[in-house]
């Protein structure tokens, strides 16, 4: 069973940055597409960053211009480059890969934005 795991959270003050990353355990052939998510106690997970096998990115609206998304498919593995970070930015992260049979999750990682 492949595995996703992460790395890069932690605590870091408002205005700070963060560099979060998701590697596969084994290799995976024809992923569609990497993203990351973010989860809330008491909300829904939200699509925070994808980026597709095209090369296409899209963010949702609060982190466009701060967050910037990449990856490496040779290596199976995606980036959230985060600054300018925000108290709402609080939240686990995790990142999801969609593949032909269907996608795999990460563990989740915590991101904490506080002075």
């Amino acid at each position: 069973q492949v595995q996703l795991v992460e790395s890069g959270g932690g605590l870091v003050q408002p205005g700070g940055s963060l560099r979060l990353s998701c590697t596969a355990s084994a290799r995976i052939f024809s992923i569609k597409a990497m993203a990351w998510y973010r989860q809330v106690p008491g909300k829904q997970r939200e699509l925070v960053a994808v980026l597709t096998s095209g090369g296409s990115t899209d963010y949702t609206d609060p982190v466009k211009g701060r967050f910037t998304i990449s990856g490496d498919n040779a290596k199976n593995t995606v980036y959230l480059q985060m600054n300018s970070l925000k108290p709402e930015d609080s939240a686990v992260y995790y990142c999801n890969f969609r593949i032909l049979v269907g996608e795999l999750w990460g563990q989740g990682t915590q991101v904490t934005v506080s002075s």
